[in-house]
């Protein structure tokens, strides 16, 4: 799953009424150089070697699995609750897919040298479950790696900050589900008694025009949130123009901090 919009019911992408096109958004957003980079980092964190096996929890459109394997000759079990997303991977070349819910991962514990979620937790039910069933399936030794945006952290500029702020507001308390939980990830890791937690802060700017019309959905954000009935058709009438002139005229910026969190899972009675 990606930053861009989600509604809530959606969040599985079998059930939104376009799942293609977020499909589609997600292939776009990989290609994007703030995420080759951060996602290499990622994939970098979980120190993975010849023959050990990694889960992606999550896994999207499964490019993450693909490239820890090639990079580092382990084994990537990819998992999605997508079915959609899970025949995608397939259709891309990866062979070890499950069809499968984050809350209750259909594997037995200490199965993996390692697990990571990548832009994930924001959108589960429950994420503090969903990271519980990480830290179970993870042999003791092996690493935990998981990377969200912090909705708070949000920036927009356009003519009115008013405007944007009620925008950005909505963006956080409607749009995403658990907008703010990649900033208590690593006190629940150390809390947990995991060694070795540190955490990143990957900041995306985005001003360039393409990326914000290929890969952010910025220009449907006021009008998604008018269908719902958070916003009056007005005052998305009014972002959507400020927006095209700022866009325009140079003036656009839009970032969200992204916090990447690491830790190894202590050994028994270590």
């Amino acid at each position: 799953m990606g930053d861009f919009y989600v509604p809530h019911a959606f969040s599985n992408i079998d059930a939104h009424p376009h799942p293609v096109r977020l499909v589609n958004a997600l292939f776009r957003l990989r290609t994007e150089a703030f995420f080759v980079s951060y996602k290499q980092r990622l994939r970098h964190l979980l120190q993975a070697q010849p023959g050990q096996r990694f889960l992606d929890v999550g896994a999207g459109t499964g490019d993450a699995a693909r490239e820890l394997a090639e990079e580092s000759g382990a084994q990537v079990v990819a998992c999605d609750l997508s079915r959609i997303m899970c025949e995608t991977m397939k259709h891309t070349g990866l062979r070890q897919v499950a069809v499968a819910d984050s809350h209750r991962l259909p594997f037995k514990g200490a199965a993996f040298d390692g697990a990571w979620a990548d832009r994930v937790l924001q959108h589960v039910e429950d994420p503090d479950r969903v990271l519980e069933e990480m830290l179970r399936v993870v042999r003791p030794g092996g690493r935990i790696v998981v990377c969200d945006p912090d909705t708070a952290t949000q920036a927009l500029n356009i003519e009115d900050h008013r405007l944007a702020a009620r925008i950005l507001g909505l963006r956080q308390t409607a749009g995403i589900r658990h907008g703010t939980f990649a900033r208590r990830v690593p006190g629940i890791l150390t809390a947990r008694g995991l060694l070795d937690v540190e955490v990143e802060p990957h900041t995306l700017v985005v001003r360039d025009k393409r990326t914000i019309d290929d890969t952010m959905g910025v220009r449907d954000w006021a009008d998604v949130f008018a269908d719902r009935g958070y916003l009056d058709r007005t005052e998305a009438r009014r972002f959507n123009t400020l927006l095209g002139e700022a866009i325009e005229s140079g003036q656009f910026l839009y970032s969200v901090t992204y916090f990447l969190t690491s830790a190894t899972v202590p050994s028994i009675g270590g």
